[in-house]
């Protein structure tokens, strides 16, 4: 079984970035339309989708504060896993009893939450590079990390100590749910399209669904 992590990638889904970290405790944060250009240059074919050149955030207020640009975020140890969430309007708050956040999420903030080596996740804003939430539950290396499609805001991590715990960054990065299915290390997990259900994959073949909502 590796010890280390194998290299990471990861693509916004809107076009805006691409990041990859390679078994270290940096991850590099590149415009999607610079790696498009460069693919280009070296005469890469069949890149014909023009919305993959798109980047929204630079129509919406603000937009030269949040241009992409090329820069790296130090985590301060070995990345195993990255995932991209994107801010939406906010919905009713899924915790009735709490009305205040540290963290008021805009429409046009775009984030990314990396899995450490030592359980921890940090969440950071791609476009500043700023620290939002330490998420700190997890005892042992995180190994994947999905946001629900549904822009809720909702993040799921898989760890090496056989859990999976469901985040609400809306909530301050609130640990919602601890799911205890696999007797061994959790490798990855995936939402339902609908954001109803997560499957999860770990050692031993071990294959486990739970319904969410």
């Amino acid at each position: 079984m590796a010890s280390f992590p194998p290299r990471v990638n990861e693509k916004e889904i809107d076009g805006s970035y691409f990041a990859w970290s390679q078994g270290h405790r940096t991850v590099k944060l590149v415009p999607w339309s610079q790696c498009l250009k460069n693919f280009l240059l070296h005469g890469t074919k069949n890149i014909t989708n023009s919305s993959s050149l798109r980047l929204s955030r630079q129509n919406s207020d603000g937009a030269q504060k949040n241009k992409p640009h090329e820069h790296i975020i130090d985590c301060g140890d070995i990345v195993w896993s990255l995932a991209f969430g994107s801010s939406v309007p906010e919905k009713q708050s899924r915790c009735v009893n709490i009305e205040w956040h540290r963290f008021r999420f805009g429409q046009d903030q775009l984030l990314l939450a990396t899995g450490l080596n030592n359980g921890r996740i940090k969440i950071w804003d791609v476009y500043t590079g700023k620290l939002l939430l330490n998420l700190v539950d997890h005892s042992e290396v995180v190994r994947d990390l999905t946001f629900a499609p549904d822009g809720s805001l909702i993040l799921v991590s898989a760890s090496r100590d056989k859990t999976l715990r469901v985040w609400d960054l809306k909530d301050d990065g609130n640990m919602m749910k601890v799911l205890r299915g696999h007797q061994n290390w959790v490798y990855s997990c995936a939402f339902s399209p609908d954001s109803s259900m997560l499957c999860s994959v770990g050692a031993s073949k071990a294959v486990v669904a739970a319904i969410l909502v």
